[in-house]
């Protein structure tokens, strides 16, 4: 079998007193997508930080290609490409010379540099905006002349941090489907989201943190099946009202959650579950019946919503 591209057992990041980082081991195989699913602050950016060479681990052991990134750390860097959090481009260049100029750090020819940047304009669907200056373009744009960018030295990894964070439904689902052709090249991804429709709809594995720590692993399928029921039903008795009834529908479910604004019944069959309340009398002002998502996989081993 082959070893896995990255490798980290009892990881630790600490700025002074804060544990960022608490002692996690997780692996990456080479061609997966891999997520670092969680709300802020959960350790996620620590830890693709300490991937992407560019903060030093406190402790434990880190490998990516079988290297340190304490001693090898630009060997390492050369292989990857990253997409951070927050745009790094250039807005006074070109779509084109953002690409051209960020091949130089890379020693690619010019020549070179300048075909690959066409192909990859091409990929995400911006050749018609190539003489146009970064700064009008949106905000899906500019993250897709992000990914084109960062895969302009041919990296064997992608590291990328909250990608579509703050981008509309449509932005959003056409650099999901970038990311997933990159993947279908054999492209090796690492996300971090808190999105939980992006993890399930990218993600082959992932890793839920919370305060530091990994809470739990596996597909998003195998987490929902394991950590929550079928279907949900959300219900909403008012303003004020929905405590008032825990006690009775708790009797139809499995769990149940109490959020600011509804109750969530975990149950196998959440329609039932509401037609047993209404044949008791029990009737909520709204009600909702859904599958289950990694959303209900967080509150159930947190207590939070991934978006907070």
């Amino acid at each position: 079998m082959n070893e896995p591209l990255i490798t980290a057992r009892s990881l630790v990041k600490k700025f002074g007193d804060l544990v960022a980082v608490d002692e996690i081991d997780f692996d990456v195989e080479q061609g997966e997508a891999f997520g670092f699913l969680g709300p802020n602050g959960a350790g996620k950016t620590s830890s693709m930080r300490m991937i992407g060479c560019v903060s030093p681990t406190t402790s434990g052991r880190l490998e990516i290609f079988g290297l340190s990134p304490t001693a090898d750390g630009r060997a390492i860097r050369a292989r990857i490409g990253v997409v951070p959090q927050m745009d790094q481009l250039d807005n006074e260049l070109t779509v084109l010379e953002n690409l051209v100029i960020y091949a130089r750090y890379f020693d690619i020819p010019r020549d070179v540099a300048r075909a690959r940047a066409a192909e990859l304009l091409e990929f995400v669907q911006l050749t018609e905006r190539k003489d146009d200056t970064v700064d009008p373009l949106s905000g899906g744009q500019k993250r897709r002349v992000s990914i084109a960018r960062s895969l302009i030295s041919e990296p064997e990894l992608m590291l990328l941090d909250e990608p579509t964070t703050g981008l509309d439904p449509q932005a959003r689902h056409v650099l999901w489907d970038r990311l997933y052709q990159l993947k279908e090249r054999g492209a090796t991804l690492v996300l971090t989201t808190h999105y939980m429709d992006e993890a399930e709809q990218l993600c082959d594995r992932l890793v839920v943190m919370n305060g530091g720590k990994i809470v739990a692993e596996g597909s998003p399928r195998n987490l929902i099946t394991t950590y929550a029921t079928r279907e949900v039903l959300e219900m909403r008795f008012g303003r004020g009202h929905n405590e008032e009834h825990v006690s009775e529908v708790s009797q139809v479910g499995e769990r149940v959650e109490i959020l600011p604004d509804r109750l969530l019944v975990y149950a196998h069959d959440g329609e039932g579950a509401l037609a047993t309340l209404r044949e008791r009398n029990i009737i909520p002002e709204s009600a909702l019946v859904r599958r289950s998502s990694l959303e209900d996989v967080f509150l159930r081993l947190t207590g939070r919503t991934l978006v907070d």
